[in-house]
């Protein structure tokens, strides 16, 4: 079974904490409004949807962290670094068109490589899950579900769902996917198709913060802040499931 690699902890600052919360429902605010006001739908309103958050983000980080690089999904792209805020003005621009629920706004930071800071919004269920105060662990289901992207699942959750005789889950955004392991409504999510650091940086750090176990399939931490966004492959899963889906990714157990 693939080993599973300790994630250290980095000193934070509580306003940081909040900061990440406060933006991510704020962002979601002015999403849920520009959602009751159009008529539009589809890839019109969700790109002016991406527009109108990352805007949003932009001029309040700026603000409150003059000093501080961003990386966003919407084009505001950083080198990387040591301290990096990494947000997704809008994660599930599909769903947030097609007026669903399975959406949500990330705002994360970065210290050292770790996701030491998030707050996922989900804005259209008013919920935000932040690292300021973070839900507690809940109890895993008897049988495990695993959620899976609705759109473009991976091949290897198949394999997986077999193994551990889980349930399958369809969901749209990632944020909404994680979200729901975050909240006990599923135990498991996997992700082999290729991501960016924006996808997953928020929502990895609030599943931590939690408890639950959050790695790249191979067992080794989530690094973020890397001169490349690009993240290949990540699971997040309770603790309990954490070796027999690591095992089951490997192809063994």
């Amino acid at each position: 079974m693939p080993a599973i690699e300790p994630v250290e902890e980095v000193r934070t600052d509580p306003a940081e904490h909040d900061a990440a919360a406060d933006l991510a429902g704020r962002a979601g605010a002015v999403l849920l409004d520009l959602e009751s006001q159009s008529q539009h739908s589809g890839r019109a309103l969700s790109n002016e949807g991406d527009r109108r958050s990352h805007q949003f983000l932009m001029a309040e980080l700026a603000s409150r962290f003059p000093h501080d690089p961003v990386r966003s999904e919407e084009g505001h792209d950083s080198p990387g670094g040591d301290r990096l805020w990494i947000i997704d003005p809008l994660d599930g621009s599909r769903e947030y068109g097609e007026r669903r629920e399975d959406w949500a706004v990330h705002v994360a930071l970065s210290l050292e490589g770790r996701p030491a800071v998030g707050a996922i919004s989900l804005p259209a269920r008013g919920i935000v899950l932040g690292t300021s105060a973070p839900p507690p662990l809940a109890e895993a289901a008897p049988v495990p579900r695993l959620v899976i992207s609705r759109s473009r699942p991976p091949a290897v959750v198949t394999q997986v769902a077999e193994r551990l005789g889980a349930t399958i889950v369809p969901m749209g955004s990632a944020g909404a996917k994680i979200a729901a392991v975050i909240l006990g409504d599923a135990e498991i999510y996997v992700h082999a198709g290729g991501q960016y650091e924006w996808d997953s940086a928020a929502p990895v750090a609030v599943a931590l913060a939690t408890g639950l176990h959050a790695s790249r399939v191979d067992g080794s931490p989530l690094r973020y802040g890397l001169p490349d966004p690009w993240l290949p492959d990540l699971v997040v899963c309770h603790p309990s499931l954490a070796g027999p889906a690591l095992a089951a990714l490997a192809g063994r157990g």
